[in-house]
C-alpha cells in the first residue's frame, strides 16, 4: 500500500517539509506511548463533531442518517452521543479545537475505552480553493512558555491515525465518484493544532471558505467516508494498522513547525549543534509519536530536499542521524 505525499499541502506552507513513514517489516519494538491504552476488549471508535461548524455538523449528520444508529450515552452537559457498532459519534457546542481529553472523558463516562478520535471540522486556506483534507494533529514547534493559538500542548503531537494514509486515498476515490473533483481538491495536510487527546487520531475537513463549508455533497462523502472506513456497511474496513505491508504516513511538518534560525545571523559555523530553535524538539515529538502509532513499523524520515536550503538540510540529516532515525529514499516509498 503507498502513499505519494504531495509537496505543496493545501493551507501550510510548502517548504522544509519532512514527514515521518512508516515501513511494515519489524524494526522497532512495540514499546506503548506513555498516554497510549492498551485495553482490547470493548473499545470504541469516537467521532467528534461540533453544532459550530457546519462543516462539521453537516458529516455528522449526514453520518447519522444512514442504519444502524441508536441515541448514545451522555458524558457532559450540551454533548449528545449516538452509537452505532463500535463506533461512537459525539457532538458538542463549542470550538472543535477547544474540547480536550475527549477520549479519556468519555471513558471515564461510559467505561468504554477509546482506541481513535477522528474529528470533523472546516478547513481555511489562503487560497479559498474548495478542499477535502485529512491531516495529524499537534504543535510540536511551540515553545513551554507559548501559549497554542488553536488548541493543544506546547512541544506536543499526537499519535497520528493510522488511517490517515488509506482514508485519503479511499476520500479520493469517493470524491471522484460524486463528481466532487476537479472542484474539490483532496489533499493531505501538514501536522497542526489541538484538541489534546490520548489515542490515534486525525482531522477530516471541508474547505476553504462559508460556500464551501454548508456543501451537502461534500458532507455527505465525508459521511461515506467514515461509514465505508469503519466497514459498518458489512465491509472489512479500511486502514486499521496490523503490521500490515506497504508504506503508510505519520506526521508531517512543514515550514512553519520547524523554526531554524540561520547560522550566518547568529555568526556561528553551520552545524547541528548551532542552529537554534525548536526545530529539532518539533522533529523528536513527532518521531516518537509516529513510533507509538505504529508498533512493530520501520519509521523513516522523508525529506523534500528542494525545500530545504543546505545549511538547513545538513543541519536536520545530522540530527537524524544522531537520533538514529533512517532517512529513505525516494525508492523506499514507492
Amino acid at each position: 500500500m503507498l502513499l505519494s505525499i504531495p509537496r505543496a499541502l493545501a493551507g501550510t506552507p510548502a517548504t522544509r517539509l519532512i514527514s515521518l513513514r512508516i515501513i511494515s517489516s519489524a524494526f522497532f519494538s512495540s514499546s506503548p506511548h506513555p498516554l497510549r491504552r492498551t485495553a482490547a476488549a470493548a473499545m470504541v471508535k469516537l467521532v467528534v463533531a461540533t453544532t459550530a461548524d457546519p462543516a462539521s455538523v453537516g458529516p455528522a449528520s449526514a453520518f447519522l442518517t444512514m442504519p444502524g444508529w441508536n441515541p448514545g450515552p451522555s458524558i457532559s452537559e450540551g454533548m449528545e452521543s449516538f452509537a452505532n457498532g463500535d463506533v461512537r459519534l459525539l457532538k458538542h457546542g463549542k470550538k472543535i479545537v477547544t474540547e480536550d481529553d475527549l477520549d479519556l472523558r468519555w471513558e471515564a463516562a461510559t467505561g468504554e475505552p477509546v482506541s481513535e478520535v477522528i474529528f470533523l471540522s472546516r478547513h481555511t486556506a489562503v487560497s479559498n480553493r474548495p478542499a477535502l483534507t485529512v491531516h495529524p494533529i499537534g504543535v510540536p514547534h511551540l515553545r513551554e512558555d507559548e501559549i497554542p493559538p488553536q488548541g493543544g500542548r506546547p512541544g506536543w503531537a499526537s499519535l497520528p491515525n493510522p488511517r490517515i494514509g488509506p482514508w485519503l486515498r479511499l476520500l479520493q476515490k469517493i470524491a471522484h465518484s460524486k463528481g466532487l473533483v476537479p472542484e474539490f481538491e483532496v489533499t493531505l495536510e501538514a501536522t497542526h493544532h489541538g484538541p489534546i487527546v490520548h489515542t490515534p487520531t486525525m482531522f477530516l475537513e471541508i474547505g476553504s471558505t462559508e460556500e464551501y463549508w454548508g456543501r451537502q455533497d461534500a458532507a455527505q462523502a465525508m459521511a461515506l467516508l467514515l461509514w465505508e472506513g469503519f466497514g459498518l456497511g458489512g465491509g472489512d474496513g479500511v486502514g486499521e494498522w496490523n503490521g500490515k505491508d506497504g508504506v503508510w504516513v505519520g506526521h508531517l511538518l512543514s515550514g512553519y513547525a520547524l523554526p531554524m534560525e540561520d547560522p550566518k545571523q547568529q555568526n556561528i559555523k553551520s552545524s547541528d549543534q548551532t542552529v537554534g530553535g525548536t526545530w529539532k524538539q518539533s522533529i523528536k515529538a513527532s518521531y516518537e509519536a509516529t513510533r507509538a502509532a505504529f508498533p512493530g513499523g520501520e519509521i523513516l524520515a522523508h525529506l523534500d530536499q528542494k525545500s530545504f536550503k543546505g545549511w538547513q538540510k545538513n543541519a536536520i540529516t545530522s540530527f537524524l542521524a544522531e537520533q538514529k532515525i533512517k532517512t529513505g529514499k525516494p525508492q523506499d516509498f514507492f
